[in-house]
């Protein structure tokens, strides 16, 4: 399985590029063909995994400066190391979707299009959903979030003494930013990303342009 994602810069005029400190942020995901600028103030990449595609999604809807267009699909091999030399309907439905959400300009700017647009329709409003909860956090909370690790015990008081707040305050920026029912629904929307292929015995059609 592919997924794409095709990520265009808001507001370039009023704030410069900010390409190079997306890719920077995106350097650690694991993908098939790497982050990269694909041209202008957009950045492309291609993942093998639902679970990468939403890391990835929600890194970039982090800094409130991006258009998130998600694509449910394969590339045609072989696979290029550079994404303008890819092609494939997965590469179609991510344009199709940060097109279209370029132009309804949705609170939380992220689409989703794949083979069964149902499905795909439903994964993108648990993303959205996820979104709100990340759009809407503080610097401070960030602070605190960063360095927590998701599943692992014992470690707000670590983060209090890295911080140099008390544990007390570490709890309650968890608590606000919602971090813990975050990550309870990231699995779902990636759940409902692999499900958005459709029919997995069926060739997916390639959509028309």
């Amino acid at each position: 399985m592919h997924f794409v994602l095709t990520i265009n810069q808001r507001d370039s005029r009023e704030v410069g590029d900010l390409v190079d400190e997306l890719l920077k942020a995106l350097r650690h995901q694991p993908a098939l063909v790497p982050f990269q600028r694909s041209v202008g103030d957009e950045v492309q990449g291609v993942v093998e995994s639902a679970t990468s595609a939403v890391d990835a999604a929600l890194c970039a809807l982090r800094s409130r400066r991006w258009y998130v267009g998600i694509g449910v699909g394969g590339l045609t091999p072989p696979v290029p190391e550079r994404i303008v030399d890819a092609h494939g309907y997965g590469l179609v439905y991510a344009r199709r979707a940060v097109d279209r959400v370029r132009k309804t300009g949705e609170r939380i700017p992220l689409a989703v299009e794949g083979p069964d647009e149902q499905i795909a329709a439903e994964a993108e409003a648990v993303l959205r959903l996820i979104g709100q909860i990340v759009h809407t956090r503080t610097e401070a909370e960030w602070a605190v979030l960063d360095l927590m690790t998701p599943g692992a015990r014992g470690q707000q008081k670590y983060v209090a003494e890295e911080l140099g707040i008390t544990a007390q305050a570490v709890s309650r920026a968890v608590v606000r930013s919602h971090w813990t029912e975050e990550w309870a629904t990231r699995p779902a929307a990636a759940r409902l990303l692999d499900l958005a292929y459709g029919p997995q015995s069926l060739p997916a059609a390639t959509p028309a342009p």
